[in-house]
């Protein structure tokens, strides 16, 4: 994913018998290229999810947990992102378990920023869902 032309991230998306559905256990792995605070990766996230209608008020909420979980990273390091059966989001610094928020909302809109039908980059979901170009 590019930003202003620089390259961002790289996105892989993992689903079961590589089949994506929203309402299934899912994995989105951002491998980011450059560095950048985690307080930034937080307030970015819900930038977007701003734009998709969520309130104030619940982002604030999600904002503070966001904040707690994703740290630093450094250009090749990777956040994944796991939608679990029950609708919460598992989040791992490489391998290792960062954090979970068990609000099914969240999961929905967090995971729409790049996945969601009005997404604001439709070629990048194209491609992570095999949606063709």
């Amino acid at each position: 994913m590019k930003f202003l032309g620089f390259n961002v991230f790289d996105a892989e998306l993992y689903a079961p018998n590589g089949v994506y559905s929203s309402s299934n256990p899912f994995a989105l792995r951002l491998t980011y290229l450059r560095n950048f605070k985690g307080k930034a990766i937080a307030e970015k996230s819900a930038e977007e999810m701003a734009k998709q209608g969520v309130s104030k008020a619940q982002l604030d909420g999600w904002t503070k947990q966001m904040t707690a979980i994703f740290p630093n990273v450094s250009s090749g390091q990777s956040i994944t992102g796991v939608r679990t059966a029950s609708g919460s989001s598992v989040f791992y610094l490489g391998n290792k378990e960062i954090g979970t928020i068990a609000d099914p909302a969240f999961t929905k809109h967090f995971f729409d920023i790049w996945l969601g039908s009005n997404t604001q980059n439709p070629r990048l979901r194209a491609k992570l869902v095999g949606a063709g170009s």
